[in-house]
């Protein structure tokens, strides 16, 4: 891991500054301490407060080229160390090399969307030639709310945070940035770019606090936006206390997919064994679920099973590895005291079910079948290396069974039945409908978020600058 991009400071005002009280940052497979970072005092937050409320004026009236040309910035400073920033995420997030080097690669072509959307984002004109407003002319500017915070998860350091600091630049509007305790310190590493741009010093800060100091943030009243990344009980209290600000969730989910007969067995089933251990299984939108139409549910999961077992766990930095530590070792314990309960509710353990290796948190990749509602491995999120195999009679059973969860963030459904596939275009619960691939496919442009217990809101492209602005309307007449 390269040590030069790292920073054990908070980034207030343009300026690096540490503090009394530190946190340690470890390694997820070999538990090694690879840094020791200032924890933001509550004097610093006000201060933080203050200077992004005191630069919303100014950054609002940057143009959208200057805007745009700070984006480029970043890309270009993040390109020279994409591979350093790799090995950091994988580092301290757990996260498989391959997929870390991926992240990196999503995260630049984000800021270049972002680059493209600041460019051509804009209002519309408004229909008002008719009765009162004949002879005039209307159309809506966007205009930053203003100071936006932003809380980012420990499963993208990288991209998830720029999911909320790209809009913000793009509209103009100031943001903290507050990373999750596990892994701060990629977001950290990052604000030794944004010091390079031309950004104002108050318009993007990057802090790492305690809990209770993110939760005066949430209360504060220069905060007009609060943006969330992370558990549903964790994101809804922090709804339930933000005050008159305009709140943005993204919450996660138990993703499923229905595999109807139609579809092409192998191709779906390694896909779906991808996406169900990936990241040992730490996606929001990781496959969970999955309902398999009964004149093929054997054969497919003989075929599910086979490409299982091909899943390679082991240490993060092995670029053949797929599932590797999982965030904690309390998570370890936690998910397999899931599967334990769930035996004992009458569920079938396919393979798995076993902590592969409790110093690195590595947990074997688990198929479960015969659950239920009732059990945690299938009502809640298990942000975790197992899914569940369950057949159903029909396509339709299958569309009931994804809706039946509290969640609804993605669900995918493979089929080459155009009837289908519209049934669950229109039937499903979920903020996005993927067909013949898995639910946890994402391109940054596209509108993601979800529903019901995954939360409000959308992030990637132009939709999340529809969430961090409001329209002014313009009335011109002679």
């Amino acid at each position: 891991m390269n040590q030069s991009i790292l920073s054990a400071s908070n980034f207030i005002n343009g300026k690096f500054v540490s503090s009394a009280q530190t946190h340690s940052v470890f390694q997820k497979f070999s538990g090694e301490r690879i840094a020791e970072i200032s924890v933001a005092s509550e004097l610093q937050i006000e201060h933080a407060l203050d200077r992004a409320y005191q630069t919303f004026p100014i950054f609002k009236r940057f143009s959208s080229e200057k805007r745009a040309d700070i984006l480029q910035q970043l890309y270009d400073l993040l390109l020279k160390q994409k591979e350093a920033f790799a090995q950091l995420i994988a580092a301290e997030a757990g996260k498989p090399i391959s997929y870390a080097r991926s992240e990196v690669n999503r995260a630049l072509d984000n800021l270049q969307t972002g680059v493209r959307t600041t460019l051509t984002y804009a209002g519309k004109q408004i229909p008002m030639d008719y009765l009162n407003g004949k002879g005039k002319t209307a159309y809506t500017i966007r205009q930053a709310l203003g100071v936006v915070l932003g809380i980012t998860p420990f499963n993208f350091p990288l991209n998830l945070a720029l999911h909320k600091l790209i809009p913000a630049i793009a509209v103009g509007a100031p943001i903290i940035l507050k990373p999750a305790p596990q892994a701060p310190l990629t977001l950290l590493a990052f604000a030794k770019l944004l010091q390079q741009t031309d950004l104002p010093a108050g318009a993007v800060q990057v802090l790492y606090t305690t809990n209770e100091n993110t939760q005066k943030m949430v209360e504060d009243k220069r905060v007009k936006i609060l943006s969330f990344t992370g558990s549903d009980r964790i994101g809804w209290f922090l709804k339930s206390i933000s005050g008159k600000k305009k709140v943005l969730l993204e919450m996660g989910g138990n993703a499923a997919a229905v595999v109807d007969k139609t579809a092409d067995l192998r191709r779906t089933a390694k896909k779906l064994a991808y996406g169900s251990f990936l990241n040992a299984g730490q996606i929001c939108i990781s496959t969970q679920r999955i309902f398999v139409i009964d004149t093929v549910f054997e054969k497919f999961k003989s075929v599910f099973l086979e490409e299982t077992a091909k899943i390679k766990s082991g240490d993060m930095f092995d670029p053949e590895v797929v599932n590797s530590s999982m965030i904690s070792r309390q998570d370890i314990f936690r998910i397999h005291d899931w599967v334990n309960e769930a035996v004992k509710q009458g569920a079938r353990i396919l393979t798995g079910g076993t902590i592969l290796n409790k110093h690195a948190n590595i947990y074997a990749p688990t198929v479960l079948t015969d659950t239920r509602k009732g059990m945690k491995v299938y009502d809640n999120e298990a942000f975790a290396p197992v899914v569940v195999l369950e057949r159903v009679a029909s396509f339709k059973e299958g569309i009931n069974k994804v809706n039946e969860s509290r969640y609804g963030l993605q669900a995918s459904v493979f089929s080459n039945n155009f009837s289908n596939i519209l049934t669950a275009q229109q039937d499903l619960e979920v903020g996005g409908v993927i067909v013949n691939d898995v639910p946890g496919f994402r391109i940054d442009s596209m509108p993601y978020g979800g529903i019901k217990d995954s939360g409000m809101g959308r992030e990637g492209g132009s939709y999340a600058l529809d969430d961090f602005t409001e329209p002014k309307l313009i009335v011109l007449g002679s």
